[in-house]
């Protein structure tokens, strides 16, 4: 209910933007865009055709222009960029966390990334240059170096009376982490303990060293899933020194679980989730005109087993009408497989040690399918044409397709997965390709024996 409320109101909005950009009265759009979010901003932004795009972001007030970038693809970013002066730029991300910053540095001209290295200061430098020098999607790229610390040997007045000094803390800041001399990662104490205990506390008596610190080279993944299994806001990073480096947010993690869930939904279609709703239409044809040859050529593999069988074809008519139906539900069905597979691997919850007794469930379960529908498709084509052959070769080759398609669903993508690919791009071309070769094979050999 919350999603559908969220959709309508996104939904609104666009309406009252349209229409308001269609008159050409662009202060009630400024108006409307003084009212969202950054985040929201970069949706609407990326559900808006270029030229419209265009004026919206011309109305962002400039303070913003920084959080927007970070909230929009690749690809839209990249366009809103290249409308931008180095100036505009330079103010637009300079204030920027260190970890926001560093996602944007490789987005922006090398101009401008000097300008803004020119203008931090000496530790801010060092620190975002820290947080580059780890590579992309692991924790050390995700985490932002800016934290507060403390001492064991302190008391919690010594604390607060720093935290008073200091004026302000990082954003998202639940916790302070307690280090040694040599800055050794021990323990976090909350801003709850330090407020509801006494001044003369002493912190190691408030240290929670329950909760583990973060390896820097933690992949990005393995970090949203440890958040989400353990209910985290935030976390420490550590070398192999158990140093501590910075933190990660979780406001960082839901970053990487969107795109995880987009990358999913796209990949499978062959799709890339940063591509632009909007994009040239040359460029998304370069994208996709890949992906779609690649099915063309699955598509003659499955017409060259059609044409194997053209004189059991010939002399049965009806079997040209039957075809698509054992291969479609075949497709469908190992399509449902598919998805619950791509699923539990990319949640670590689909491996080696669990592969067997989960095929052996969906083999089971599509034997069940393939009995039940196969018998149903069996009755409605008795009916239909008078032929009972005919209706037991195509419930015994649904069955069978059903019994392939499962097969394919649980093993394909494992064995992507392990030889180095990504089981959400590639997997559904070889369903596709095994269910329509492996069902047109089915249907038309048990007819050629039993039928002609």
């Amino acid at each position: 209910m919350a999603e559908s409320n969220r959709s309508d109101h996104t939904s609104r909005q666009l309406r009252m933007l349209s229409q308001a950009l269609d008159s050409g009265r662009l202060g009630p759009v400024r108006r409307l865009i003084n009212t969202l979010s950054p985040a929201e901003i970069g949706h609407l932004l990326e559900s808006l055709p270029p030229g419209k795009r265009e004026v919206v972001w011309g109305l962002v007030e400039p303070e913003d222009d920084g959080e927007v970038l970070l909230h929009v693809g690749d690809e839209v970013r990249e366009a809103l960029i290249a409308d931008m002066d180095p100036d505009e730029l330079v103010a637009a991300v300079e204030d920027l966390d260190i970890d926001d910053l560093a996602d944007l540095v490789d987005d922006l001209p090398e101009q401008v990334t000097e300008e803004i290295l020119r203008s931090m200061d000496r530790e801010n430098r060092d620190r975002l240059e820290q947080v580059l020098s780890y590579p992309e999607d692991t924790a050390g790229r995700l985490m932002n170096p800016d934290l507060v610390t403390v001492r064991a040997d302190v008391t919690v007045d010594v604390v607060l009376r720093y935290l008073r000094l200091r004026g302000e803390l990082p954003e998202h800041t639940d916790h302070l982490y307690v280090v040694s001399r040599r800055r050794q990662y021990l323990g976090r104490v909350s801003l709850a303990a330090l407020v509801t205990h006494e001044p003369s506390t002493p912190i190691n008596e408030l240290i929670d060293d329950e909760q583990p610190a973060i390896p820097v080279d933690m992949d990005a993944v393995q970090v949203a899933n440890l958040f989400s299994d353990r209910d985290w806001l935030s976390a420490p990073v550590v070398d192999g020194n158990n140093i501590l480096l910075g933190r990660i947010t979780i406001d960082d993690v839901v970053d990487i679980i969107r795109e995880q869930a987009e990358h999913q939904a796209m990949a499978s279609a062959g799709l890339d989730e940063e591509e632009d709703l909007f994009s040239p239409v040359w460029r998304a044809m370069r994208r996709r005109l890949l992906w779609l040859t690649i099915n063309l050529g699955t598509a003659f593999l499955a017409a060259s087993v059609v044409g194997q069988f053209q004189d059991t074809i010939d002399q049965l008519v009806a079997l040209a009408v039957l075809m698509p139906i054992v291969a479609g539900m075949g497709g469908n069905a190992g399509t449902q497989v598919l998805a619950l597979m791509v699923r539990g691997i990319a949640l670590r919850q689909v491996g080696m040690h669990n592969v067997v007794v989960l095929l052996w469930k969906e083999v089971r379960l599509a034997l069940l399918n393939g009995v039940v529908l196969g018998s149903l498709l069996g009755v409605v084509v008795l009916l239909w044409f008078g032929k009972p052959m005919l209706s037991l070769v195509i419930g015994m080759a649904m069955t069978a397709n059903m019994l392939f398609a499962a097969l394919a669903g649980v093993l394909i993508p494992l064995t992507l997965k392990r030889a180095g690919f990504d089981p959400a791009l590639a997997s559904s071309i070889f369903l596709t390709t095994v269910t329509d070769v492996l069902g047109f094979f089915t249907f038309l050999g048990l007819a050629t024996l039993l039928l002609i």
